[in-house]
């Protein structure tokens, strides 16, 4: 063989392939695909001429002719297929190494359809980028596997279906340009159900009581006992309410009042405490198994803080750098091999008494654990420890990693026991009758897999004592002294809101989704405008609840649950090769599906298409665009209406309304703020006071964007009145008249630059606070800066070379040279956002804590890729060059 003719191996990312590279000899090429190659039309230019004319083109899948599909090469696309066209040109043999779930596989097949190579083409599989597993995956190829692809092609055939016909029934009866999804609306769905059983909520209040008793003996812990029982009847806690009506739900039980509580409370000072009963049960906490995709995610956003993209973005970089094993799997079991490695490592770092005495086993809940046959864990046949890594990781990936390192160490150590001891004591309460309080402990006799658990700490029972909750020891009939009785009052809580890792749970548990899905479905519904972030909790905007009420109503089985989980299964057994995908979609598109495979939906039977005729004709655009919120008082149906430019609230048919701001819990909008926002929105919103040097009147307002204060009156002669939006975190409840003014006394003169003699303004606008001198600007840190910054140190900051600017060209952090497959210069810039990679055509943001300096080539290739790869999905060009591209640099791309 020529040594210049190689065995060409293909992959997805240059990442995956740079590492692949390091294990292989010179007798292979290996190129990346950087994603998807082809993929149904984003956009109507993309539709190839001879087919724009096709009744079906706009789908882009024939519907009458066995819903084949139009596949097309993106114009961003085209460079790599000619490249790899030409690496494969005089190949002896085509390797597809392509990730191993259904999208991997459907990917390998696109590109042999493509590249149509004349060599023999061969399926490599790896779960993990280590020499051992890519040299046996030399030795084992298999073919393509066309059943995985028909689920994965059934899968992008059905979402474009559901997306392509539904949407346009929103944007008829609700709003322009919203977009509904198969799987995306249900998880809105979800978030909205919650939502809603908040606005349904009713509070109620309650009193309790709490007890710090002693032993007596000096040294012992101090026994915190709580109220339980009140002659013989049990003391209401928040369960015992009824969210929706705020009583009490059960019989038999007391409800304290503050009166009561406190009448209780002093008479329990001069009593004597007397311990009735101690019981002890011994308990076993056994390991969680190892990661699968969406416990990780879970678990990430609980310790880590990550939310889903960036748990599977870093996953993504360990697994392509021969860290961990594939990310995308919902399996739970281990390869024997990594048993083995986790048991040895186990016996070295914590000794021979935490290995229990066989291996434990996992098994996936999954019916069909079709993404990937093992769990997340580290790669190899010897697991690096976190601390022989922790130089080669960035901070992301080092503290994912140690995640998983732990977890997988853990899933094979021994159980965690201890003791669990409640005591029941009791006192005299006067006309009330015996008052029963509860105490409880806990102590771990041994600490078992709980060991591996212990992050950042020197001692390695650190995080056991913090779960051990000791009592001191009691005996039946054993007085103690009461050191402190309190009551309090408390109020019953709403449901807690969906954040991100208990959405992930929720649609794990009803079979919705699958592993690689689920960090995509939130990202989604977060653009589309459903769903935005209060602190960790997902709340759904009015445009979300009028969404799901509307498809609740009209398309019931495109938000039903079981249904939508029913869709996975199916697709599963088309995986399976059980199932045709074409038949299959027939009945979904155009009904009469067989109700006992389907059960009572009424898709299957009547068909999407039908389905859609009928709800586009059922319900008036205005009906559907209203969320009732109750009646006035002269009887009027107030409303949240969803407008095209806007959601407002309407009293009755008339003009009285006002703005709904974009980002308004739905849960805090009651009737009587709604109708409080329209009478402010009448009388010109609320009077704060006079402004002592104007005279005029100084009003706080609400509108689109969130609340704001106004100086004067619209219509003066004068023009426009000054304006000033509430700076983050001041609440509109609490903003004074002082407060307001100072609100409107920016932009602030500080004096005139000493060395250009211009006027320095310290002001803050959309995008927060900043300097501004003439034409030139600079960012400040926060909007206390707005009241501390003097003259001398905003002239300093002008001094200093401008990091980020909107009116100028961004600065040159680094020029890595020309990008592999196009050949255009590419950089990593400061811009006005933070740092970002650019090639002058796509600009992608640099991820939160990765440092600028440290960004390769193969890394900025992987973001832009990334970044087109995210275009494409939002309908966008990533061949059109962005604006902040066009400024970026300056330069023409290069052409070759």
């Amino acid at each position: 063989m020529s040594p210049m003719v190689k065995t060409l191996i293909i992959v997805e990312s240059p990442a995956k392939a740079r590492t692949i590279s390091r294990y292989l000899g010179n007798e292979y090429a290996v190129e990346s695909s950087i994603g998807h190659i082809r993929d149904l039309p984003s956009t109507a230019a993309e539709i190839p001429a001879k087919y724009k004319k096709e009744p079906w083109a706009r789908l882009g899948v024939d519907v009458d002719n066995g819903f084949q599909p139009l596949y097309v090469v993106p114009p961003s696309k085209k460079a790599q297929v000619k490249k790899l066209k030409a690496k494969l040109k005089d190949a002896p043999e085509l390797y597809l190494a392509t990730d191993e779930d259904r999208e991997g596989e459907a990917i390998a097949w696109h590109l042999v359809e493509v590249l149509k190579p004349d060599c023999p083409v061969k399926r490599l599989v790896f779960h993990e980028i280590t020499r051992s597993a890519i040299e046996h995956a030399l030795e084992t190829p298999r073919s393509i596997d066309q059943c995985l692809v028909n689920a994965q092609e059934a899968r992008r055939i059905l979402d474009r279906l559901v997306g392509y016909e539904v949407s346009p029934v929103l944007w008829r009866k609700l709003r322009p340009k919203l977009s509904a999804g198969r799987v995306q609306s249900v998880a809105v769905r979800l978030v909205v159900v919650r939502e809603e059983a908040r606005m349904r909520f009713v509070e109620a209040g309650y009193w309790g009581i709490q007890a710090d008793l002693a032993s007596g003996r000096t040294g012992d812990p101090t026994v915190g006992a709580r109220l339980t029982e009140l002659d013989g009847r049990r003391v209401a806690t928040g369960k015992d309410f009824d969210a929706e009506t705020g009583t009490v739900t059960g019989t038999g039980v007391v409800v304290l009042d503050e009166a009561t509580a406190s009448h209780i409370r002093d008479l329990l000072e001069r009593a004597r405490f007397e311990v009735d009963e101690i019981v002890e049960k011994p308990f076993t906490n056994r390991p969680y198994p190892p990661f699968m995709t969406s416990t990780l995610q879970q678990e990430a956003a609980r310790k880590l803080r990550f939310n889903a993209q960036r748990t599977m973005r870093v996953a993504q970089r360990l697994y392509e750098n021969g860290y961990i094993t594939y990310m995308r799997t919902d399996s739970s079991s281990l390869s024997g091999e990594a048993v083995r490695a986790a048991r040895r490592q186990v016996a070295e770092l914590y000794g021979e008494s935490f290995l229990p005495e066989a291996p434990r086993v996992y098994r996936s809940r999954s019916k069909v654990a079709q993404e990937a046959h093992e769990a997340i864990r580290p790669a190899g046949e010897t697991f690096r420890t976190p601390a022989s890594l922790r130089p080669v990781l960035s901070s992301d990936d080092f503290r994912l990693y140690e995640l998983i390192w732990m977890r997988t160490l853990a899933s094979q150590m021994r159980d965690a026991t201890g003791l669990r001891t409640t005591a029941r004591i009791s006192a005299p309460a006067g006309d009330h009758g015996r008052a029963v309080f509860t105490a409880s402990g806990k102590v771990f006799t041994f600490s078992g897999f709980l060991r591996a658990y212990v992050e950042g700490s020197d001692d390695p029972e650190a995080e056991v004592a913090d779960q051990e909750k000791v009592l001191p020891p009691l005996a039946e009939g054993q007085t103690l002294e009461a050191l402190r009785i309190d009551a309090a009052g408390h109020t019953t809580q709403p449901p807690a809101r969906y954040t991100e890792a208990s959405l992930v749970k929720e649609l794990e548990a009803r079979g919705i989704g699958r592993p690689s899905t689920y960090a995509t479905i939130i990202q989604t519904i977060q653009d589309r405008g459903y769903v935005w972030h209060k602190g960790p909790a997902l709340v759904p905007t009015f445009t979300a609840l009028a969404m799901v009420r509307l498809l609740e109503r009209q398309l019931p089985d495109l938000v039903d649950y079981d249904f939508t989980a029913r869709m996975e299964d199916e697709l599963d057994t088309i995986a399976e090769g059980d199932r045709e995908p074409g038949p299959w979609l027939n009945d979904f598109y155009f009904g009469g599906g067989n109700d006992t495979d389907h059960g009572a939906h009424r898709i299957m039977s009547a068909g999407l298409r039908a389905l859609i005729t009928r709800a586009s004709e059922a319900v008036a655009p205005r009906e559907a665009s209203r969320i009732v919120l109750g009646l006035s008082e002269a009887g009027e149906e107030v409303a949240v209406r969803i407008g095209r430019y806007g959601n407002f609230v309407q009293v009755g048919e008339s003009d009285r309304r006002a703005t709904v701001p974009e980002r308004m819990p739905p849960d805090e909008l009651t009737l009587a703020r709604a109708l409080d926002m329209v009478e402010k929105a009448e009388a010109g919103g609320q009077l704060l006071g006079t402004d002592p040097a104007s005279g005029k009147p100084v009003t706080l307002k609400e509108g689109r964007y969130g609340h704001y204060v106004q100086l004067g009156d619209a219509g003066e002669e004068e023009g426009k009145p000054k304006m000033a939006s509430l700076w983050p975190g001041t609440s509109p409840d609490e903003l004074t008249l002082e407060g307001a003014l100072e609100l409107l006394s920016y932009p602030r003169e500080l004096g005139a630059d000493p060395e250009t003699g211009e006027t320095i303004l310290a002001t803050y606008g959309r995008f927060g606070p900043y300097l501004r001198r003439g034409e030139d600007n600079r960012s400040l840190p926060d909007y206390e800066s707005l009241r501390s910054i003097t003259l001398e140190n905003a002239a300093a900051l002008f001094r200093q070379p401008k990091g980020s600017r909107r009116s100028a060209r961004p600065s040159v952090l680094a020029e890595l040279g020309s990008h592999p497959e196009s050949g255009a210069e590419v950089q990593v810039l400061s811009g006005r956002y933070g740092p970002y990679v650019s090639d002058g055509t796509i600009n992608a943001s640099l991820p939160k804590g990765e440092d600028p300096a440290a960004i390769t080539m193969e890394r900025a290739v992987e973001l832009l890729a990334a970044r087109a790869e995210r275009m494409r999905q939002q309908g966008k060009d990533p061949a059109k060059k962005s604006r902040r591209g066009t400024r970026s640099t300056g330069k023409r791309t290069k052409k070759k």
